[in-house]
């Protein structure tokens, strides 16, 4: 990134109104007396200078400047930034606003070295999104009496405000997203029934190592594979030191098939494959049937031959794809006895509900308890403040579900396989990256005691 203006005069424009320029000067100095009378509606505290895009939040980390890599003292200066940075959260400042620089308050933290203040909205976006799956999950319930009526009807209320109070915030998000996009190396343009098409229904393409869906969006690539090696060996150790063909093993979502590759080259005693995209399966028939013409697609390696070799009268449906999606699948398998030592997961097209729909509701049924879970660990991976957010939000649902998580830090160097510029190398083709770190937090999960 170019060296960026971080002065004040570079962050609120000519036509930034009034009011905001008051609540963003009050915020870059820290003033928290005279801030606090200055957010006294809602979305004052998310408010944004019209041109630079400039938070409160925004201004109360940048007005402190760059901070020297020996400097891990805790300042006055940085308590009294501290102090200003909680009443803007409080008052409803928005902890992944993203302004025309495309960054986040968290994004600037870092990028000037401020790690205290970086870690509280890493704090920050872990409380917004433990809330917002608390709210997510909230279902009103039924009542036939008059006085529970009437508290629906007071609920109701104040569901209202609330909505009205969050409306700022809403729309403010839109415009982060929105912003965000626009910042983002350009694309070839997709047709928007393309853009919208459910990622089931839409047509994919491999080429190169890439995977990718009809609207440009990254499938799976093989750069991936490294990481999908360090998963094997979290789940099964590492090759020829653990008897892996007495392990029992569930992966779900075959993509490229880099991960089942593996697994398969390690004999397990069953491997059993979940995987929806028809044309994914169709690709694994063909494949296998015709190997010579798949090259290097590891879909060869899968298919009716493979099942049947691991077909034994004591361990039938050893080796098995299942064709649907996993949400149909588990039950199944449950209702069966399936249990599993090592279970990975990593689908596209959905968001983390899924997976933490996954892990809470299926992994206690299908994982041996000495078994491993593992998934891939993409989430908000294009951004660090957003992928330290939820390494922390994960890792509390995973400890509510009964699950312990180690994180093994997995380097990827991003110049050496392309991915550090958006539209080239690696990301050639591609809409947008979905990974722009240069650590990769691998997840191994056992269940607690």
């Amino acid at each position: 990134m170019a060296d960026l203006d971080d002065s004040l005069d570079a962050r609120i424009s000519f036509g930034c109104p009034v009011g905001v320029q008051a609540i963003l000067r009050a915020a870059w100095r820290h003033d928290v007396a005279a801030l606090k009378p200055l957010l006294d509606a809602p979305g004052k505290a998310s408010c944004r200078d019209p041109e630079t895009g400039e938070t409160p939040l925004h201004a109360a980390i940048r007005s402190m400047g760059p901070k020297a890599e020996d400097d891990d003292g805790n300042s006055e200066a940085e308590k009294t930034a501290m102090k200003t940075i909680e009443n803007l959260l409080f008052g409803g400042a928005i902890w992944n606003d993203v302004d025309a620089n495309n960054e986040t308050p968290g994004c600037v933290a870092w990028r000037l070295n401020q790690k205290g203040l970086y870690d509280e909205m890493v704090r920050a976006g872990a409380r917004a999104e433990m809330l917002f799956a608390i709210l997510d999950g909230y279902e009103e319930l039924e009542s036939d009496g008059e006085d529970e009526d009437d508290e629906d009807e007071e609920m109701a209320e104040a569901e209202a405000e609330a909505e009205e109070t969050n409306g700022h915030e809403a729309e403010a998000e839109a415009e982060a997203e929105a912003e965000a996009e626009e910042t983002t190396a350009e694309a070839p343009a997709e047709p928007t029934d393309a853009a919208e098409t459910p990622y089931l229904e839409s047509h994919l393409t491999l080429n190169d190592g890439k995977l990718v869906d009809a609207a440009g969006n990254g499938v799976m690539m093989d750069w991936e594979t490294d990481i999908m090696r360090r998963s094997v060996e979290a789940m099964l150790g590492p090759a020829g030191s653990t008897p892996a063909k007495e392990k029992r093993v569930l992966n779900i979502g075959f993509g490229l098939g880099i991960i089942d590759s593996m697994i398969a080259a390690r004999q397990p005693l069953r491997h059993h494959i979940i995987e929806a995209h028809p044309e994914v399966l169709a690709r694994i028939d063909s494949a296998s049937k015709n190997p010579e013409a798949a090259g290097d697609d590891h879909a060869a390696e899968f298919g009716e031959e493979w099942e049947a070799s691991g077909e034994t009268e004591n361990n039938e449906g050893a080796y098995k794809v299942h064709r649907g999606r996993w949400q149909d699948i588990c039950p199944k398998l449950l209702a069966d006895g399936e249990l599993y030592d090592a279970i990975y997961f990593d689908t596209f097209g959905e968001d983390y509900s899924e997976l933490r729909r996954f892990f809470t509701d299926y992994i206690p049924g299908l994982l041996d308890d000495s078994g491993v879970f593992g998934f891939f660990n993409g989430l908000g991976a294009d951004r660090r403040v957003c992928y330290d957010v939820y390494t922390r939000v994960v890792e509390m649902h995973l400890s509510e579900a009964g699950l312990d998580v180690a994180w093994q830090d997995v380097e990827v160097p991003l110049a050496k396989d392309g991915l550090d510029t958006a539209g080239a190398g690696a990301w050639e083709g591609i809409l947008r990256p979905y990974w722009t770190l240069d650590t990769y937090r691998l997840p191994v999960c056992t269940f607690m005691g």
